[in-house]
């Protein structure tokens, strides 16, 4: 990868990390918000707390997709980190749950700046090199998740050291993903090719916001085809991100003390099995980003699915093995451990699909992978929404119930994607 797509990948990596960080400070903050002069607060407020974020990022994505197609991209990525800056400065000094919402909100506005500006700019700098793409977007994948991820890990031992004052830290990494746009990321735009000045079938970047315009990009890339699979996905990973830390960490109701993993666990044991999780996760990125020019999009979206079950059914079992011993414990967590490795291929594979589909449309490459952030939003809020019901109803089971719920709608249009999947991108 060349420097400016490294650097694109630094910067999410920093700008994720802080939404993790974000994330977990916030978790641990709510679950003693008391002690700060606040009230009391349940699972469900907690996922109400997490779908403003992802309900900003899906409403402001589209937006800012077109304004990185209009000004570029470069430009448009810079605005994140100060959305994100103004919000935890915001939420390290107070216990409202209003401005709590709205700094949530203002939070998923950084997203929704940052990502489409960068996704477009990864989709041109790898046209027509799909093995440059694969690396791509699974690193950008990677950087994503293992940057909230991580960010969740720190946010423990932060959080036990020095209390909400870990907001105002995490200002200082907002400053740091804003150097690295700024300064690290070049200005890149869509050259039209000979061909395309000859035929006069180049593409004019829009010079306003077309509704219209936007409605038939969308409609003829073939994007809708991919929406129910990956918008199930993102709902499954959102119902873990959050609502799992705040399981694992609260004191556990009487009717869920047969769960093994609702124990109470402390904030930094919490963090250092996310980090394990990560670790795992960020492996499997980095294969299946490299089977690109081997195995189809659907092929490896649809691997990555069977290995979510998996994931789903080993968890199931290891969270009722507190009477089968260590060794039935451990060959549980191995096999879950192998099914995460198989499921973190589905996302890079799915951003890849969406990517390819910007090939019709080059001028307007931040419009259509601004869906990215839309199916994470829906996702993500659809994900937070159901787990924290289910957390309250059920625990960890409630989770993993859910879960499979989900998986089992992300699998139904498998079969129709694959049969179009050759149409996709095609001029």
């Amino acid at each position: 990868m060349n420097r400016s797509i490294a650097a694109v990948v630094l910067g999410t990596f920093t700008l994720r990390f802080s939404t993790g960080l974000t994330g977990g400070l916030l978790v641990y903050y709510l679950d003693q918000l008391p002690s700060f002069g606040g009230i009391q607060v349940d699972s469900t407020t907690v996922g109400l707390l997490t779908a403003g974020y992802y309900l900003a990022e899906l409403v402001l994505s589209p937006a800012f997709g077109f304004l990185s197609d209009r000004f570029g991209a470069h430009r448009i990525m810079q605005i994140g980190p100060i959305f994100g800056l103004v919000a935890v400065l915001i939420t390290a000094y107070v216990v409202d749950l209003g401005i709590l919402g709205f700094t949530r909100i203002l939070e998923g506005g950084a997203a929704a700046a940052s990502i489409p500006s960068i996704l477009g700019y990864i989709a041109l700098a790898t046209s027509g090199n799909q093995a440059l793409r694969g690396r791509a977007v699974a690193r950008f994948e990677g950087a994503t998740l293992a940057g909230i991820g991580l960010g969740i890990v720190a946010a423990g031992p932060m959080f036990d050291a020095i209390g909400r004052a870990g907001f105002l830290v995490n200002g200082g990494i907002y400053l740091l993903s804003f150097a690295i746009y700024r300064w690290g990321v070049a200005e890149l735009h869509h050259e039209p090719t000979e061909d395309e000045l000859a035929s006069g079938t180049h593409h004019v970047r829009p010079d306003r916001l077309d509704l219209a315009r936007y409605r038939r990009i969308l409609r003829s890339s073939g994007v809708w085809l991919l929406a129910p699979t990956w918008i199930a996905l993102n709902a499954v990973i959102g119902s873990w991100t959050t609502q799992s830390v705040f399981q694992l960490v609260r004191t556990p109701p009487a009717q869920f003390h047969d769960q093994l993993l609702m124990q109470g666990f402390t904030p930094t044991s919490v963090s250092l099995g996310f980090g394990v999780i990560g670790l795992i996760f960020t492996a499997g990125l980095i294969y299946w980003g490299n089977r690109f020019k081997t195995q189809s999009r659907t092929t490896i979206i649809t691997i990555g699915v069977v290995g979510a079950l998996v994931l789903l059914g080993a968890t199931f079992g290891l969270n009722h093995s507190e009477s089968l011993g260590l060794p039935v414990q451990a060959v549980l967590g191995l096999v879950a451990a192998g099914g995460l490795f198989v499921m973190a291929g589905a996302t890079p594979a799915a951003l890849g699909l969406l990517a390819d589909m910007t090939e019709s449309h080059p001028a307007d490459r931040g419009a259509i992978m601004g869906m990215y952030s839309v199916f994470l939003g829906v996702g993500q809020i659809l994900g937070a929404l159901l787990s924290g019901r289910a957390g309250d109803w059920a625990g960890i089971d409630g989770l993993l119930g859910v879960s499979v719920v989900l998986i089992i709608i992300a699998m139904l249009p498998l079969q129709r994607l694959r049969r179009s999947e050759h149409l996709i991108g095609a001029r």
